[in-house]
């Protein structure tokens, strides 16, 4: 059995590689895998630069392709892509992007180490560990692949995001920012906010991309946005819903294959 960590270098699963480097989870994993969309904020690669020198096993980087913004960008001259879940005049795009582009290479790579040859195994060969904390236990899921089971350790030791954060820097090491691409249409205010404060450089390619995207991708004909409020980025008031006495709702909830953010 070979066990693998998916790593997103966010907190929940950065909490986890160096909660198991610590050697308070166990066993020691053969290794992560970084599913790269190329689409991370800047702070994120630079937090999975530092998260190698701490971890006992390798990270390997995967990508599908040449990355997902290049698709989407593909998709808005009429060309087939994939599909953020990007706002609609009436609605929200069924999403295809974790698949093709977090879970896709995941498994091309995982396959790769279990090295295996021939027919699919039917019974499981591969532990992947996901950091799903406990508040976040709706997006458990069990593996698609017959050859892959599931394990979430955080949720086994009944962690939630907090105390992943509280437990990261009680221990001594930098503090993981949030892990999640720089134009997913799931943000928050609170998190387009941040953004715009702490990294304009992103912010001002998610304002690009919003004006790319406006006229539809592929076969798309709807006027699309990429924040809920089906504004141009760059108009939005980006108060807090809260502030503006709104019901707060976090769109990552519905991430239902439990890969993104983490």
């Amino acid at each position: 059995m070979k066990h693998i960590l998916s790593l997103g270098a966010g907190v929940q699963s950065s909490a986890l590689a160096l909660m198991v480097a610590k050697g308070e989870i166990t066993p020691m994993p053969d290794c992560a895998i970084f599913s790269d969309v190329g689409a991370e904020p800047q702070s994120v690669y630079d937090y999975l630069d530092y998260l190698e020198t701490q971890l006992p096993f390798p990270v390997y980087r995967v990508m599908e392709k040449d990355g997902l913004l290049e698709d989407v960008k593909r998709g808005t001259s009429g060309k087939r892509c994939s599909n953020p879940p990007f706002h609609t005049e009436t609605g929200i795009l069924m999403r295809t992007c974790t698949v093709d582009f977090k879970i896709r290479p995941i498994i091309r790579k995982t396959k790769e180490i279990a090295g295996w040859q021939g027919r699919k195994p039917k019974e499981p060969i591969v532990t992947t560990w996901i950091g799903i904390s406990l508040d976040e236990i709706q997006r458990m899921k069990e593996s698609r692949e017959s050859w892959i089971e599931h394990r979430f350790p955080l949720i086994e030791k009944r962690i939630h995001r907090y105390q992943c954060e509280k437990w990261i820097v009680e221990n001594g090491y930098k503090k993981p920012p949030r892990s999640a691409c720089w134009f997913c249409p799931y943000h928050s205010n609170k998190e387009w906010r941040r953004l715009k404060d702490e990294e304009p450089e992103e912010f001002k390619k998610a304002v690009e991309l919003d004006k790319e995207i406006r006229n539809g991708v592929y076969n798309t004909k709807q006027k699309l946005y990429l924040h809920k409020d089906r504004v141009p980025l760059d108009e939005v008031d980006l108060s807090t819903d809260i502030e503006r006495g709104q019901e707060a709702f976090d769109f990552m909830m519905e991430e239902c294959d439990g890969m993104c953010g983490v």
